[in-house]
């Protein structure tokens, strides 16, 4: 398990005291453009150890009598009902998804604003279901020439078409359900209307990575860069603010390239910029609370090893191509690391070998190594995760933590009754014959009382796993790993 490398209640301490500062810098009206993910920032948490995935939320928290939040979502992503690859619902889905999690944190969550509306029947539909559900929904609309034709943007054509949002709070957060949702262009509009309205108002953006005060090539921005590798971002040294005060600092190459366009709409909209670089717009704090760099450092490396075997996995499935897997190679080179720096993976594959089936193997905390190999009755994750247990609760390798006699009838339903073509158990399936266990055994119980436990361990498995085990991984905290090959020949795999 990772050292802590990040203090996370200096974190959130600094970055709410930072965000409160910008707030009275543009004299108490500030939209804020959220980048990232707000709830679960599970990227964050295994590159920098200590950081907890619900950071950004507990910070926002902080100032949630001050916060009002603006949800984007571009009309064209309902009409064809574009999904989020992690959580497997779409856009519009997780609109509603993200206004009860907000609202269960003490958030106000003020209105939904449909952009790039061009009268699509299901943005419609969608902006009615909304409205029925009590909710605010505002349309911005597309703009010719957007983004270079700044005396187009910058007018009554432009941003003036669009419907102004009321806000009534000093810090609209404007978020959305995934990238190219239309965050920036909103908060734009809204300085454009609340300029019109002789209202002062700022702009800032909030994205972790890459971090700008570290340097270009440590391992937690190339982790960054491995991330997002299907996009395509590049880290770079920011030139404006290397050229406005000579001084170093990271940004990526999107923030880097729209920069003078945002400038000259800052220009425009209210007669002078506020920033001279597009570092200068972040108001990210993270790189102040790394206390253990060489732990960032080793979490950063192995994620970016991660990051290779899912878009290995991707190319296998033909959900992507070559260029992300070229571009984590590179990456990989960067930092000098390569896949034999992830124990795991040469265990999980020569037991694999060795018994002629799928196998997996898991690193405990004191860096000794757990294999699960494939049974009569077991799958190679199930036998692992019921190994790192009795290792965990201190029972002996020998015991049977669930009997034969509670397997056997479940692999029978599954077969018999449900049409399943695998007998054997999945994850979920026997962690809930052990938690029933748990119940009369006592060393049932004491390893189903070790489940916490597994979060942060890393795994590898000699085969792509099922849909079903890799989400139990997830929910458990487990980093997984598969080598791209399945365990059959078939075409259709669930």
């Amino acid at each position: 398990m990772n050292k802590i490398g990040f203090d996370n209640d200096k974190y959130l301490d600094m970055q709410s005291k930072h965000i409160k500062e910008r707030i009275s810098q543009f004299g108490g009206k500030l939209y804020l453009e959220f980048g990232g993910k707000l709830f679960d920032d599970y990227h964050a948490s295994r590159v920098l150890p200590g950081f907890k995935p619900d950071s950004k939320i507990r910070m926002l928290k902080q100032l949630k009598d001050q916060t009002e939040i603006v949800i984007a979502i571009k009309a064209g992503d309902i009409e064809k009902n574009k999904v989020r690859g992690d959580i497997g619902i779409t856009y519009d889905m997780d609109v509603l998804r993200l206004i009860d999690a907000f609202t269960n944190n003490g958030l106000f969550v003020g209105s939904v604003v449909l952009t790039q509306f061009k009268e699509q029947p299901s943005a419609i539909a969608y902006e009615k279901k909304l409205k029925a559900l009590g909710l605010k929904v505002y349309r911005h609309y597309p703009i010719t020439g957007y983004p270079s034709d700044i005396p187009m943007i910058v007018s009554d054509e432009g941003f003036g078409r669009n419907d102004f949002i009321e806000t009534t709070r000093p810090l609209v957060v404007v978020t959305a359900p995934g990238p190219g949702s239309g965050k920036m262009a909103t908060c734009l509009s809204q300085l454009y209307h609340e300029q019109k309205r002789g209202v002062k108002a700022g702009y800032a953006k909030f994205e972790t990575f890459p971090i700008w005060n570290i340097a270009l090539n440590h391992p937690v921005n190339l982790a960054y860069e491995a991330a997002t590798a299907d996009l395509n971002d590049v880290n770079m040294i920011d030139p404006f603010h290397l050229e406005a005060y000579n001084k170093t600092v990271v940004n990526y190459n999107r923030d880097v390239e729209v920069f003078p366009v945002l400038k000259a709409m800052f220009e425009k909209i209210s007669g002078e910029s506020p920033y001279k670089s597009p570092t200068d717009m972040g108001v990210n704090m993270a790189g102040y609370c790394i206390i253990d760099d060489e732990a960032c450092k080793k979490a950063s490396n192995q994620e970016i090893i991660r990051r290779y075997y899912q878009a290995m996995c991707d190319r296998r499935k033909g959900d992507s191509g070559e260029s992300a897997i070229q571009k984590i190679e590179l990456l990989m080179k960067k930092a000098g690391i390569s896949v034999s720096d992830r124990p795991v993976v040469a265990a999980a594959n020569i037991r694999a070998e060795e018994t002629g089936n799928p196998a997996a193997a898991m690193e405990m905390s004191d860096g000794s190594i757990l294999t699960g190999k494939t049974s009569d009755l077991l799958g190679a994750s199930s036998a692992l995760i019921l190994n790192a247990l009795k290792v965990l609760a201190g029972i002996d390798d020998s015991a049977k933590l669930i009997s034969p006699q509670v397997i056997e009838p479940i692999m029978e339903l599954k077969v018999t009754y449900l049409g399943n073509h695998n007998p054997l158990l999945h994850i979920d399936e026997i962690l809930i014959a052990l938690s029933i266990e748990a119940n009369n055994n006592p060393e049932a119980k004491a390893a189903y009382a070790q489940l916490p436990n597994l979060a942060g361990l890393e795994v590898h498995s000699s085969v792509i796993l099922s849909q079903v085990d890799v989400g139990v991984f997830k929910k458990l905290g487990v980093n997984l790993t598969c080598e791209p090959r399945y365990q059959t020949k078939k075409l259709f795999h669930t």
